[in-house]
């Protein structure tokens, strides 16, 4: 029995290590989310510039988190709970590196906006990225802790961001219809309204992986059923 506890030990300490560096990961594909945004509200190029060209950190980090949770797997062959943290955390990095291109999208998407006078004032976008922003944040902090409840609220939340999404779209339509001019920047708003809804879907899936890791069920087809 002896060798067994400082064994596992070992994993818990490298099981901490990996969480931590899925928050910062987070933390980076939160920050790209913001820039974008900021650059499309506050008609930035340069900023849009800036999360366009700066993937690589985010990018490394995908590649560590992926080689790290193969060592656990490797070297410790959890059970249960364990191996359900383990595979999440693979996927969870995929959900964030994700985000990280979804960033990139919104900002081409706005760099073309900002070629245009502005269609409209910006407000139920920079709500949908908040909305985002407050879910993806919440579930990582979901996963850190095992919280269900947490990754139960990130879940009701999606509904949310999808009425914001509709709601973006039909004033844009209205603009598009009245003044043919507004036609491709309305298109380009449309497009980062939905990139941003994607944002929130992947925030459910880190949610969904949550409950999955603590509970066992696997809710993304029913999470009614919770």
């Amino acid at each position: 029995m002896e060798p067994v506890e400082p064994l596992a030990r070992h994993f818990e300490d490298e099981l901490h290590r990996l969480k931590d560096r899925l928050l910062v990961m987070g933390g980076l594909a939160e920050e790209r989310v913001r820039m974008a945004i900021r650059a499309l509200v506050d008609r930035e190029p340069a900023v849009a510039q800036q999360v366009i060209h700066g993937d690589a950190p985010l990018n490394a980090l995908h590649i560590e988190i992926d080689n790290r949770c193969f060592t656990l797997l490797a070297l410790y062959q959890p059970m249960a709970s364990d191996l359900r943290t383990v595979v999440a955390a693979a996927k969870i990095a995929t959900d964030l590196e994700r985000v990280g291109d979804l960033a990139v999208n919104i900002s081409e998407a706005g760099e073309r906006y900002l070629l245009h006078p502005p269609v409209k004032p910006l407000i139920d976008i920079p709500r949908m990225a908040a909305l985002a922003d407050g879910m993806l944040r919440d579930a990582l902090d979901a996963f850190v802790r095992g919280d269900t409840a947490l990754a139960q609220s990130v879940l009701e939340r999606d509904d949310e961001l999808d009425g914001l999404k509709t709601q973006v779209f039909r004033e844009l339509l209205t603009y598009m219809l009245q003044d043919v001019k507004t036609i491709e920047p309305a298109l380009d708003l449309i497009l980062i309204s939905r990139h941003t809804e994607r944002i929130g879907d992947h925030a459910t899936n880190i949610a969904e992986d949550v409950i999955f890791i603590v509970s066992g069920r696997d809710v993304r087809h029913h999470t009614e059923d919770i």
